[in-house]
């Protein structure tokens, strides 16, 4: 549906309202790497943590009840939704294929020659971008970006929409996205434009916590809600300031990338990515 991912109007200028696309309430199978489709029925919990560290972004069920996620009508938190657009978006299915038995890994697989990223190497990458800002029709790079690669086609598949309605869509995921295959480390921080969704990938991959670490995944609610269907923002944490303060760098945030410290009242959680110490 062309125009389902268009960006509304901030709640304010530093608050981002992150209001997307509202999909059908469909169950989902999941999808492990190389397209396998495992039954939600069929792989447990203790599998899919077990997957936590070698499965790729967007394999992650979207309904999964593992580690603390249950199944239900998706709110708001990706791409955004026009105002008169009201029917739900039809999301995506797939082909069942015999489930395989994974084992745990403790680490993302490396590439030959190229160890995982620490934190503070994931971070300089994101701090790097501080200053860019939206163009006069509400685009960035990071949007160009995301609507390139495979993944957009599988969201809209999923959510609904098209691929040209993130140009000008709430692109605070697309940052974090972005940031990620800047280091070859998609498969852990995540690629995604629903932060909902993303949130959700961390709890079902047992990645998921109240610690804000460096080069954590921050996931907010403005409304002070510490549930994930109310997520409406996210950004990368470069560091704890105290009990009740952490610093951030975030996207779409006053239409641009930015330093900002943060309520921990703000927070719903945390997604952590498998950083080399």
């Amino acid at each position: 549906m062309p125009g389902a991912h268009r960006k509304q109007t901030p709640v304010s200028p530093e608050k981002p309202s992150g209001r997307h696309r509202k999909p059908r309430s469909l169950s989902l199978t999941w999808r492990t790497t190389g397209g396998v489709i495992v039954g939600a029925a069929v792989l447990g919990t203790a599998a899919a943590t077990a997957q936590a560290a070698v499965l790729p972004f967007g394999s992650a069920p979207a309904t999964a009840t593992a580690a603390g996620v249950t199944p239900g009508k998706k709110k708001d938190g990706g791409p955004p939704k026009k105002a008169s657009e009201a029917a739900p978006e039809k999301r995506e299915g797939g082909r069942q294929a015999e489930p395989k038995a994974a084992e745990p890994k403790a680490a993302a697989p490396e590439k030959p020659g190229k160890p995982r990223p620490t934190a503070a190497e994931v971070i300089k990458i994101a701090r790097s971008q501080v200053g860019v800002e939206e163009d006069g029709g509400g685009e960035t790079k990071f949007q160009k970006w995301y609507m390139t690669t495979a993944r957009a086609k599988e969201t809209v598949a999923r959510d609904g929409g098209s691929v040209s309605g993130y140009s000008d869509a709430q692109w605070c995921d697309m940052f974090v996205s972005w940031v990620g295959e800047q280091v070859g480390f998609s498969d852990q921080i995540g690629s995604d434009a629903w932060t909902v969704e993303h949130a959700r990938w961390f709890q079902s991959h047992g990645r998921w916590g109240t610690e804000p670490k460096p080069g954590a995944i921050v996931f907010y609610a403005w409304s002070g809600s510490k549930a994930v269907d109310d997520i409406r923002h996210v950004g990368m944490v470069i560091e704890k300031i105290d009990d009740d303060t952490i610093e951030a760098v975030e996207g779409n945030t006053g239409n641009a990338v930015k330093i900002k410290e943060r309520s921990t009242g703000d927070v719903v959680g945390y997604g952590y990515p498998d950083y080399r110490s």
